[in-house]
């Protein structure tokens, strides 16, 4: 059976989620505090197939190199934000004067469609808008959604940083995400998981709500 777990790691307790199935495991935005997330993977004794990051801002990817040198691991991300990894000025972390976060370039770039890892079966959706580069990972059959800081319950993704924008966020959100049935379970970024429905239907910043 395929589990999810979140775990909140970094200087802003970005979600990092290890979605595993009989000891194999994906690690999605390794954000920071390697030893915890290191403490949960070998207590259940889990041997990383890959690191996939939904974007590459510098509060998801804190880990990337401590995981990828732990476990042999190689990291995944889409081809817009390819050279934000070793550029502090491009990933945030300058921005924000958090010190200087950065990671070896990717190994791999993410395409839209399905992909196959191990023993794990998804798809990736490209959802542009918070930055050019954001993918959720859609897990159809378990019916959960990786959407990183595209979507969040009752809120979305900020549009002030650069390469972010507003009207492609809720484009990928009405396109890519709430073309999704209404079951499907979304775990963001940060905060708690929601679903598709509810969002559809009480999220205040889509469709005007945030005016009424």
């Amino acid at each position: 059976m395929l589990k999810i777990s979140r775990l909140p790691l970094g200087p802003i307790a970005t979600n990092a989620y290890v979605i595993h199935r009989n000891k194999e495991a994906l690690i999605i935005d390794p954000g920071g505090d390697f030893d915890k997330l290191n403490h949960y993977l070998e207590e259940r004794e889990l041997s990383v197939k890959a690191i996939l990051l939904t974007h590459a801002h510098f509060d998801h990817i804190g880990a990337v190199d401590e995981v990828r040198d732990a476990y042999g691991a190689p990291v995944y991300l889409h081809e817009a934000e390819k050279d934000w990894l070793t550029d502090p000025d491009q990933n945030g972390s300058g921005f924000f004067q958090m010190g200087k976060i950065t990671a070896r370039p990717a190994d791999f770039m993410l395409e839209p469609g399905q992909m196959e890892i191990g023993a794990f079966s998804f798809e990736v959706r490209h959802t542009p808008g918070h930055s050019p580069g954001s993918v959720s990972f859609v897990f159809r059959n378990q019916r959960f959604t990786v959407a990183g800081d595209t979507l969040f319950q009752r809120g979305i993704g900020r549009t002030d940083l650069p390469g972010g924008d507003r009207k492609t966020l809720e484009q990928s959100i009405e396109q890519q995400l709430f073309s999704l049935r209404d079951d499907m379970r979304i775990f963001p970024g940060h905060g708690l998981p929601t679903t598709v429905g509810e969002e559809r239907e009480e999220n205040p910043f889509l469709n005007g709500r945030a005016n009424r």
